[in-house]
């Protein structure tokens, strides 16, 4: 069976069952995991269906529900803490600040955070405020505004403000999906326009995203691909989206 009479086969299973995992579907078309994986992110990419964890599900499953804080922690979170390990060889000098957008695996960062040198933190983010509230060598600023309840991120016009004033050092920024014509998105518009202000007031920018979110488009974008420097993520990303990221002036890194 060549590729894409494969994939055309794979596209019409899922379609049919509403659902279908890497493994049943290399057990079915006798090939293995990492080629059913290339193949659903050609399918994905020409929206045929969709990616998610472990498998695939029809495109007309989509829509805008996002998940919660809870249920995105527990997700893949071997793969987020990996990328927050590899993301501390990007936290700056002592004196510096730093920039941390809300969401699960920038969360690990902030945990990660060195604590031998002195930073000031400026993030959106309840829960990553307050676990960085006590740290000694954090010098902590929370932007302002009504705060999402879905992702405990604070949103509006008061946080665009103070970011409107801001330069900082590094920005670590989480985000839903990340493909080469879409940049970075997100479902929400207002949590994308203060994503989009904290890409603005950073001088470099690092993307913490596992692979599930490459090749993914959300509903708006909030930073084309020459606005991030570097995405860390893990080592299931497709070979070739990889080498298309870096084609695009994109340093990957595999954690």
């Amino acid at each position: 069976m060549y590729a894409e009479e494969r994939q055309q086969a794979i596209a019409s299973l899922v379609m049919q069952k509403g659902r279908a995992s890497v493994t049943e579907l290399a057990e079915a078309y006798d090939v293995t995991t990492e080629t059913v994986r290339r193949d659903l992110a050609a399918l994905d990419r020409a929206g045929l269906l969709r990616r998610v964890h472990g498998g695939a599900v029809p495109a007309r499953a989509l829509h805008l529900v996002e998940a919660g804080v809870n249920e995105r922690d527990a997700t893949r979170a071997d793969h987020k803490d990996a990328i927050a390990a590899a993301a501390v060889d990007y936290v700056p000098a002592s004196g510096a600040s730093v920039l941390i957008d809300a969401g699960t695996t920038t969360a690990r960062i902030a945990a990660q955070l060195p604590t031998d040198r002195d930073l000031v933190v400026v993030t959106n983010s309840v829960p990553i405020a307050a676990r960085l509230a006590g740290v000694p060598s954090v010098r902590l600023q929370l932007l302002g505004g009504r705060v999402r309840g879905l992702t405990q991120a604070a949103v509006g016009e008061q946080a665009l403000s103070v970011l409107d004033d801001l330069r900082v050092d590094v920005a670590f920024m989480g985000t839903n999906g990340i493909s080469l014509r879409h940049g970075l998105s997100t479902p929400d518009s207002e949590e994308a326009a203060v994503k989009r202000a904290m890409v603005r007031a950073a001088n470099y920018v690092v993307a913490a995203a596992d692979s599930s979110k490459v090749g993914r488009e959300e509903l708006v974008s909030f930073a084309p691909l020459d606005c991030v420097d570097t995405l860390i993520t893990d080592t299931e990303i497709d070979p070739a989206y990889r080498d298309r990221l870096v084609e695009r002036g994109v340093e990957v890194v595999l954690a």
